[in-house]
């Protein structure tokens, strides 16, 4: 196969710069709070919260993963960051969004400008390694009250009602623990509002990614990632929600009319975990190949819900209510929302490897996937926990694999060099040749 001169038109997404405000918004939002009388909070990407929101609809969170991946766009101050982190005795080999979030608290240098904004309280889950030890830190640090919400309970395929009662019950604790740290009286239509918008935000963006099984893909990889990033930010918001089916009715009107993210789409490719961030450049030199990626597990399930649909596809989760479920109590809410946040896919391989794989395999068939290009990311462990057994059972699938070594967060692990070498390298087994400009 080679790369054909375009054959698909093509078109800028309307709602890019719609996505690049809410995202600026929501970081100013939080450097702003205190001036408004509002609440601040950080924890995860992965924490629920529709909680904290439940204190009022002037709560503003800080979500340290996307917050650092923000920062390792700038190099500079990302190894500043990470540098301080070290100085300060932190080991090198851990987590690098984690040490960029601790360098940039210990130099109070906030990445969209002025002073690093102090939280109230920190509001976390744990299920990767890193994640509790991240923000013991800075509540140590800062000075301020901690809660830890505990979602290891075995993969979701194996769920029983008391691993189920186990995290409710810790849920109904952190209602306790907000309303004690904030000095607020908890509001139950707040948060029933906010775990609606959640579920809608998540199983919408999985139903985005299902439209890119078609081909031409209406929507690439780089691209995706400032998209679903606003789920990482505040999920359970309002303005979330309702961008998500926006963007969803959009990327419906480039199907139907055929509009490609690549217009020389002509082989596609999967990657898996988070990328490089501050070399995205690579995606863009694969276009030169007419290799167009349409996502991966972690784009499509870092934050999307999904279920199987009476078809066997692979579909966004149907919403409670649509299924008759009435969501009007507190304690229907708490049960429904840690059952859809122990479905997501991005928790299930935890556990085991083979459910990644299974899960990969099946966006190969689905997605109609020619390779897969794995990035051997020294900056998760939790996101590259058995990502050789994938490897294995990908390649025993049939389907040409390759592997780069980098990090997501700290450009030190990644030689660029090398890495383009071995996409050459890749492209010329898939039959692909590099397009005159």
């Amino acid at each position: 196969m080679n790369a054909m001169a375009n054959k698909y038109p093509t078109e800028p997404l309307k709602l890019w710069g719609k996505a690049k405000q809410l995202r600026e918004q929501y970081y100013q939002n939080y450097a702003r709070a205190k001036e408004k009388g509002g609440i601040r909070w950080s924890g995860s990407a992965w924490a629920l919260d529709a909680i904290p929101a439940g204190l009022g609809e002037d709560v503003y969170s800080l979500t340290g993963e996307p917050y650092a991946a923000a920062v390792a766009h700038d190099r500079k101050f990302a190894k500043e960051c990470m540098d301080a982190a070290e100085a300060y005795g932190f080991a090198r080999d851990l987590c690098s969004y984690m040490r960029i979030y601790w360098g940039g608290m210990h130099l109070n240098k906030y990445a969209f400008g002025g002073e690093f904004p102090k939280p109230d309280f920190v509001f976390q889950t744990q299920i990767c390694c890193s994640h509790s030890k991240w923000y013991q830190h800075v509540a140590k640090e800062e000075k301020v009250p901690e809660f830890y919400l505990d979602v290891g309970v075995g993969p979701y395929r194996d769920m029983t009602d008391a691993r189920l009662d186990y995290v409710a019950n810790q849920l109904h604790d952190g209602i306790e623990f907000v309303e004690k740290a904030s000095g607020r009286k908890f509001d139950d239509e707040l948060f029933i509002k906010a775990v609606k918008n959640e579920m809608r935000s998540t199983s919408r963006w999985a139903d985005i990614c299902a439209l890119n099984k078609v081909k031409p893909a209406p929507l690439d990889e780089k691209t995706m990632y400032s998209l679903y990033v606003l789920c990482t930010l505040q999920k359970s918001s309002q303005w979330c929600a309702d961008f998500m089916d926006e963007l969803y009715e959009e990327v419906k009107d480039r199907v139907a009319r055929g509009i490609a993210a690549v217009p020389n789409e002509s082989v596609r490719l999967m990657t898996d975990t988070q990328p490089p961030w501050s070399f995205l450049k690579i995606f863009r030199y694969l276009e030169t190949y007419g290799a167009v990626s349409i996502g991966s597990l972690y784009t499509f399930a870092l934050e999307g819900i999904w279920e199987d649909k009476p078809d066997g596809s692979w579909g966004g989760r149907t919403l409670p209510w649509e299924k008759g479920i009435e969501i009007n109590d507190r304690a229907t809410a708490v049960r429904l929302y840690a059952d859809w946040n122990l479905s997501k896919p991005q928790w299930q391989h935890f556990y085991d490897p083979r459910i990644k794989s299974e899960m990969m395999l099946r966006i190969i068939r689905e997605w109609q996937v020619d390779g897969v290009m794995l990035h051997l990311n020294r900056g998760c462990e939790g996101l590259s926990i058995g990502i050789m057994e994938n490897r294995l059972a990908i390649a025993k699938a049939g389907i040409p694999v390759m592997t780069f070594e980098g990090n997501m967060g700290d450009e030190r692990e990644f030689d660029e060099v090398r890495t383009q070498a071995r996409v050459d390298a890749f492209m010329e087994q898939l039959g692909m040749r590099r397009q005159a400009a």
